[in-house]
């Protein structure tokens, strides 16, 4: 069976000088600003539908690889993702970088980056942003 997400933005004004909100129907997250500047110029404060796009890619690509490695025998002990997404106006998003660490008992490099090369092709996230280019780093502790 299907699960569906959602959320909600709302937006005022121009697009430089506007501002907006988002926020998750679940409620995981209280609603957060979104402005231009944020987006384009600055991280200073609020998000950026970048960052969200982050947040959800290093969590889908780090459940992802959890299950590979946990299906071929190796399960993690800890596995810490990052996620940069780069975003360049008026392009959009030019590309995401994945960064992984991972302490897997009984690994080698080679089935590690295996399995990493594996996640990144089948998350469903990497999946949904394949018109962009994915890079990955990935590390054995």
């Amino acid at each position: 069976m299907p699960v569906t997400s959602s959320a909600e933005a709302t937006w005022e004004g121009d697009l430089a000088g506007g501002s907006g909100t988002v926020r998750p129907a679940s409620g995981a997250f209280p609603e957060l600003a979104l402005t231009w500047k944020e987006r384009a110029e600055t991280r200073e404060s609020g998000t950026s539908p970048e960052e969200l796009i982050a947040a959800a890619h290093a969590g889908c690509f780090a459940m992802q690889l959890s299950g590979g490695l946990s299906g071929a025998g190796h399960k993690p002990e800890r596995l810490d993702t990052r996620a940069r997404v780069t975003f360049q106006p008026p392009e959009g998003i030019t590309g995401i970088h994945l960064t992984v660490t991972g302490r897997v008992p009984g690994i080698d490099e080679a089935a590690f980056a295996a399995a990493v090369a594996d996640a990144k092709a089948n998350c469903p996230v990497s999946k949904a942003l394949a018109a962009v280019p994915i890079t990955v780093d990935a590390t054995l502790a």
